[in-house]
């Protein structure tokens, strides 16, 4: 795909929210919840995320909540960047798999989700999501497949969105909007866990998604499960947020492991969570399945960061054993950045895996802890951060930036 068509993409779902907001649309409050302004929020639909669950060349998911319990869900698509196409005969109709979940305060919503599949790469199309009828349609979204032999692109890491409050989801909306004006042409975003403090929380849920609305209604978010998103082994609100790859680990929830490719590169989604043992064998099976350059994982809690969560320590050997490049982890609300590892010890560039933690994208931050013999940079700065991964054939640059846009740190590795 071409810069130029990314461009576009963008302008015309730019265009949209501008018109929005210059009509000043306010839609109603949704069981009396914060007042949203966003795509993706309107009588019948809320929480619209999109996510790779098949192929991201032609295949695209989505999830939303619904008010009421017994609603369809319908998603409308067109090739294009017009919102007049939506009108027109060409317009593909899909219909959701709906259930319905049961809130801690007793009320009922509907969860719709749905893969559109026979798309082409490197194409544009809008979409819109509701329930039929006349007035039960979301905002229109604008969202493009990858292209076909895209070995040069960018994705964002950010981790630990952590909160209860609307102010706490602000700061992530803030974040991420500071991460897409540094990289404009992000094609996707890796979350490593702790959306929310309480998963049963369906409030925190609504400024999560509603703070971040437009983008996450036509960037690809892929979540990594952290201790506040499963707890005592519990993930059905969480998982039933997204819809996700289903090739993970026998003996984990759907969505909690999982492994796609973009590009040339392979990304594994572990659950620091529960099932560790049975992931192991997983990964190895995983790992020896990909014929990608870079190989990336995403994890929670951290193998090395500001400290060690010694219960996946044979996940290590698995990484070292197969190359893997980068693990992007959070947890630990700090920045941390290990030299390269292997075996234990500090190893050559290019021999060992690069160990990240990217602070958090929340209002939570933790004590910087004691310095490791592994850490090549490491700190506590206090603010909301986000990084932008670059991989271009055999180069892979990673740069993290804090909230106000400074950079501040970066590293390069380099493939033979």
């Amino acid at each position: 795909m071409s810069r130029r068509k990314r461009s576009i993409s963008i302008g015309g779902i730019a265009l949209l929210c501008v018109v929005i907001l210059a009509g000043v649309v306010v839609l109603e409050k949704w069981n009396g919840r914060g007042l949203e302004k966003d795509p993706g929020y309107g009588k019948s639909a809320k929480s619209l995320v999109t996510t790779f669950k098949g192929d991201p060349e032609t295949s695209r998911a989505f999830t939303w909540y619904s008010q009421n319990a017994e609603s369809e869900g319908i998603l409308q698509l067109a090739t294009g960047t017009e919102a007049g196409e939506l009108e027109k005969s060409g317009t593909r109709t899909f219909q959701t798999v709906s259930t319905v979940i049961t809130l801690e305060e007793g009320l009922q919503e509907a969860v719709h989700k749905v893969e559109v599949t026979g798309l082409s790469p490197g194409t544009a199309y809008i979409y819109r999501v509701g329930d039929g009828t006349e007035q039960g349609w979301s905002q229109p979204a604008i969202f493009t497949t990858e292209g076909t032999d895209e070995t040069a692109f960018t994705f964002l890491n950010v981790t630990d969105s952590q909160g209860a409050l609307e102010e706490d989801f602000e700061l992530w909306g803030k974040t991420l909007d500071r991460a897409f004006e540094t990289f404009s042409d992000a094609k996707w975003i890796l979350h490593n866990g702790d959306l929310t403090e309480e998963p049963e929380d369906e409030e925190a849920w609504d400024y999560f998604f509603g703070k971040a609305a437009p983008w996450l209604s036509r960037i690809p978010l892929m979540p990594v499960t952290g201790n506040h998103d499963e707890v005592k082994g519990d993930s059905e609100r969480f998982t039933s947020h997204f819809n996700l790859p289903e090739n993970g680990a026998e003996g984990s929830a759907a969505g909690t492991t999982y492994s796609f490719d973009y590009g040339n590169a392979h990304i594994v989604v572990m659950n620091t969570e529960s099932n560790i043992k049975g992931q192991t064998a997983w990964l190895r099976q995983d790992l020896e399945n990909s014929d990608k350059t870079w190989i990336i994982v995403a994890i929670h809690r951290p193998a090395y960061g500001g400290n060690r969560y010694e219960k996946i320590s044979d996940w290590v050997p698995v990484f070292d054993e197969f190359g893997v490049d980068l693990v992007l982890q959070g947890h630990n609300h700090e920045y941390s950045r290990s030299f390269p590892l292997k075996n234990g010890e500090i190893a050559g560039q290019g021999e060992g895996a690069v160990y990240v933690v990217t602070n958090a994208s929340g209002s939570k931050f933790n004590d910087k802890k004691k310095d490791k013999f592994y850490h090549a940079v490491h700190f506590q700065n206090g603010k909301q951060m986000f990084a932008g991964i670059t991989v271009n054939g055999n180069r892979l640059t990673y740069q993290a930036y804090d909230v106000d846009g400074n950079k501040l740190d970066e590293f390069v590795l380099q493939k033979d």
